[in-house]
């Protein structure tokens, strides 16, 4: 593989050239690092936004409207849909790409599933990365659709630059909401599938949760859409639009990208410890010894680990 010349194809905005760069990222593949940290410098135009919510929301749904909406006001985009994982494959269990249809064949849009592949943040663990690659590619938008499956779809909030929540009337998922923290990273909240009805008490149940306390910001938009009909699209991207300017305008927009990065910073040198921790000073053969020393009670798991990690860091 020439890398430079798929760093100069990538930049340029050549589509195959950013289908083979995702792939060496996402499967690691030698060389990764240095291709992320070449196209560091290009990044910084797109905007990324985070779309969660439970399943059958229809979140994939609203993400084909809001990406003709984006479209239709001359803008590239991509779309990273996390799916689960096959257990026979272990590639992304739902194709996007059939469910996106619409927008599929739009040359100004790209379209990535991606494998949870067990991470039980609602994300792929290399989706940051990929959404590097899709901005240094020249993408104006970058839509990331979680994989919708329980209590733990709070990593998008750390990676995006706004988190738009799907909930579904008369489902408990306002309930379910609160419980799992979700309401904790939602920017912005669209109640779709309101011609089932209940949309208004929903949205009356969730202001009156935020005046309780359970949400500091008050003035969460709460927008109503139907989007199998294209219902509320508009003004959800506006609400979306709105909410990044008056961030960048206060200076939020940057405090949070610089929080993301912070956070993103230390999960990959623990994951940097972590892969290399086992082939230094032949820590994973010195492991058998301190199983013995523990099953022995002569000391603690803590104690073994502890002294373990203090003989490598020497």
């Amino acid at each position: 593989m020439n890398l430079d010349l798929l760093i100069a194809e990538l930049v340029a905005g050549k589509t195959a050239a950013l289908a083979r760069a995702i792939s060496v990222v996402e499967n690691t593949r030698p060389g990764f690092e240095r291709l992320l940290g070449e196209v560091h410098r290009s990044l910084g135009r797109a905007r990324r936004i985070g779309v969660t919510g439970p399943p059958g929301a229809g979140k994939s749904t609203l993400v084909e409207r809001l990406v003709a909406q984006y479209r239709s006001a001359g803008l590239k985009v991509a779309v990273v849909a996390v799916d689960p994982t096959s257990p026979f494959t272990g590639g992304a269990l739902l194709g996007d790409r059939i469910r996106m249809e619409s927008i599929a064949l739009d040359q100004g849009v790209y379209i990535r599933s991606m494998a949870s592949r067990g991470s039980l943040g609602g994300l792929a663990t290399t989706t940051r990365e990929v959404c590097d690659l899709l901005d240094a590619a020249g993408f104006d938008r970058i839509l990331v659709e979680t994989v919708g499956v329980g209590q733990s779809e709070l990593d998008v909030g750390r990676m995006a630059d706004s988190t738009v929540l799907v909930l579904v009337p008369e489902s408990g998922d306002g309930i379910q909401a609160m419980k799992s923290g979700l309401l904790e990273i939602a920017d912005i909240i669209a109640i779709n599938k309101a011609d089932r009805g209940g949309a208004d008490r929903m949205e009356h149940d969730l202001r009156t949760a935020f005046e309780l306390g359970l949400r500091s910001r008050k003035e969460i938009p709460i927008l109503i859409t139907e989007a199998v009909r294209g219902k509320g699209i508009p003004e959800l991207m506006a609400a979306v639009d709105a909410l990044v300017a008056s961030r960048r305008a206060s200076g939020a927009f940057q405090e949070r990208r610089r929080r993301n990065m912070e956070d993103r910073i230390k999960e990959i040198a623990e994951f940097l410890i972590r892969r290399n921790l086992w082939s230094a000073s032949g820590a994973e053969g010195k492991v058998a010894a301190a199983a013995e020393s523990v099953l022995s009670r002569r000391q603690s798991p803590y104690q073994g680990a502890q002294a373990l990690v203090k003989e490598v860091l020497r």
